[in-house]
């Protein structure tokens, strides 16, 4: 039993190991700066929340930011057009 032991562990380490860098590598694209959390969750209404929750940090920060660019004066880069949804076009 312990001969088996000697044996599963290590290599279920490994495993661990290699699926931990698979997790990271996905962290890692999501490239989300501070200032923007900051942003997000100074200026977030209940939907904006609601939208993170479903379709994650990215896509819940472009909606706020559809949003205040439609206040006079407002300045945020132009969004891609798949993160722009048929409700967001309709209230535009």
């Amino acid at each position: 039993m312990q001969a088996l032991a000697v044996v599963l562990f290590p290599m279920m380490l490994m495993l661990f190991a290699l699926s931990m860098e698979r997790v990271e590598a996905r962290l890692s694209r999501l490239n989300v700066r501070e200032q923007e959390v900051e942003e997000f969750l100074d200026q977030a209404r209940g939907d904006d929340v609601a939208a993170l929750a479903v379709e994650g940090f990215p896509n819940a920060l472009a909606r706020l930011r559809l949003r205040t660019r439609k206040r006079p004066g407002a300045r945020t880069p132009a969004l891609p057009a798949g993160l722009v949804t048929e409700e967001d076009r309709r209230a535009s």
